[in-house]
């Protein structure tokens, strides 16, 4: 399956919610993925590196 924006999108919200400590309307999910796409210029977030994705994330967690 080629790697795309919807899949990218999947990829965080299964990565959020693996926990069961949050959910995905606990987060701005498209700014998740636009924010990590453009740092890192693939769709393919399972080869971004762990850090640089939940340090994203954390700056998107909306209160």
């Amino acid at each position: 399956m080629p790697h795309s924006a919807a899949t990218a999108t999947a990829f965080v919200i299964t990565a959020l919610e693996a926990k069961g400590t949050a959910t995905r309307d606990d987060f701005d999910i498209p700014a998740i993925v636009t924010t990590t796409y453009n740092l890192t210029q693939t769709w393919d977030f399972h080869h971004v590196d762990r850090t640089l994705f939940w340090n994203i994330a954390a700056t998107f967690l909306e209160h």
